[in-house]
């Protein structure tokens, strides 16, 4: 038995650590399982304890909602660092990017694209466009919501909880 013959059940608990326990990282995840469900390092044991353990689906969650939230404080760290940057192109270097991409998509419903332009290289740029509107679109929303219902931006409510 392998880690991976362990994933699909582990998966059933917590998806993600399933997911990760079945790929190229299985073995530091299969250790980091292992340890929350108190057992051996290796697959038999860990099998066995999530057919044992009532419990094991809990903690295994417990396990995926740290490793989230630990993927987003560094996810927001990296943000931070680029807002905070001391240079310009640093800190603006994501909206121009969506920039270059709306102007490309602009360009294209004008007519200034090369003729050798695939349907499907344009509808992944659309795709591109739509991603980079949403996500900003999204997180602009929750920064308003936060700052109306604490008084202080979202930010500002994520490094100060630090």
């Amino acid at each position: 038995m392998n880690w991976r013959d362990v994933a699909e059940t582990v998966a059933k608990a917590a998806p993600a650590l399933g997911g990760v326990l079945a790929g190229p990282a299985g073995a530091g995840a299969g250790t980091l399982i292992a340890r929350a469900l108190g057992v051996d390092d290796n697959p038999q044991a860990v099998h066995a304890a999530m057919q044992a353990d009532p419990l094991a689906a809990i903690k295994l969650r417990e396990v995926e909602a740290s490793l989230t939230q630990a993927l987003i404080q560094q996810r927001g760290s990296v943000v931070t660092a680029e807002a905070n940057g001391e240079s310009w192109l640093q800190r603006n270097w994501r909206p121009l990017v969506m920039l270059w991409f709306a102007g490309l998509v602009g360009a294209h419903w004008l007519g200034f694209t090369p003729d050798n332009l695939t349907e499907p290289m344009v509808l992944a740029l659309f795709d591109i466009v739509q991603y980079g509107l949403s996500g900003y679109i999204i997180a602009r929303s929750a920064e308003k919501i936060t700052k109306t219902a604490t008084g202080s931006g979202l930010m500002d409510n994520i490094l100060t909880r630090r």
